[in-house]
């Protein structure tokens, strides 16, 4: 599942001799009761811009807002109590302000809120639960929601259990760039879950998302040069997306890269490097990497 993101709509002021004014004119609209004030308030305090960034005064001014059914403010105030941003992490906190903007619509909100459902955070453990907020979100066309309900397909998370709605779902957040979603359809359309089997759709899709620097796509891409699957074979463009993953810890691409310094597969042949990437493979227990790697030491 994808980590909660903060979207915080912050106002824009002229860097000019009225600033100052224009922040002491926002002040005292929040201090008015103005919720759209409390919080832009809160907005500008949170990121630090044009004032003094203070978690605690963007907090105070956030709350003003929620309290006054400011949805945006509600969700900011979720997002805020599930990382423990200035405030001690609460998930029970967080449900109840995601719950709030849920009811009002926020797609944001119904998604976050269908997230702690899933994992039991601040709930009880509910799948259909999280499904049913997901369902609300996507309304909306929420692309995290989108392919959440995908992952509920697929393993028959509080749904019956259906490769075909999971590709329909991952498909919706696939276009809309969602890179998770992109690579889980690849990983369909090259095991044929869901859909006509289809080398050439999935090194689409795991182009489309290593490029976005999805670290499974990047090693599902460099299998596909390595192979010529759906593409035309090239070991250097194979040894490309093998590093790209393995810099961010795929054993297996690890591994490849072993292979192809140490054969000079795509790249000019080299032991230190080869000894290198076996080590690195090794060290999260590959077993196949730690033979090579005694053996080439």
């Amino acid at each position: 599942m994808k980590k909660y993101i903060i979207f915080l709509l912050m106002l824009c002021f002229a860097l000019n001799n009225a600033q100052q004014n224009d922040i002491k004119t926002l002040t005292a609209k929040a201090e008015q009761g103005n919720a759209e004030a409390q919080f832009n308030l809160g907005s500008l305090y949170y990121s630090g811009n044009s004032v003094e960034q203070s978690y605690e005064k963007a907090i105070f001014w956030f709350i003003k807002a929620a309290e006054q059914g400011n949805l945006t403010a509600q969700y900011n105030l979720g997002i805020i109590y599930s990382n423990g941003n200035g405030v001690e992490q609460s998930y029970k906190k967080a449900v109840y302000w995601f719950t709030k903007a849920a009811e009002q619509g926020d797609t944001n909100a119904q998604s976050s809120l269908g997230h702690s459902y899933y994992n039991g955070n601040g709930v009880e453990k509910s799948y259909k639960k999280a499904v049913y907020w997901w369902q609300k979100a996507t309304e909306q066309g929420n692309a995290n929601a989108q392919f959440n309900l995908g992952i509920a397909y697929k393993n028959g998370y509080g749904v019956e259990q259906s490769y075909a709605k999971a590709v329909y779902w991952f498909t919706k957040a696939a276009e809309q760039g969602h890179a998770y979603a992109q690579f889980n359809l690849g990983y369909a359309y090259t095991n044929g879950n869901g859909v006509e089997k289809s080398y050439e759709k999935a090194v689409y899709w795991f182009t489309k998302a290593a490029k976005q620097g999805n670290a499974n796509a990047q090693f599902n891409l460099g299998v596909a040069y390595y192979n010529g699957l759906g593409i035309e074979q090239s070991h250097e463009k194979a040894a490309y997306w093998f590093t790209k993953a393995a810099e961010q810890g795929v054993v297996e691409a690890q591994y490849n890269l072993g292979i192809a310094y140490e054969k000079g597969y795509g790249v000019e042949q080299d032991k230190n490097k080869a000894i290198y990437w076996y080590k690195k493979a090794c060290e999260s227990f590959d077993d196949e990497a730690c033979k090579n790697l005694n053996r080439i030491k």
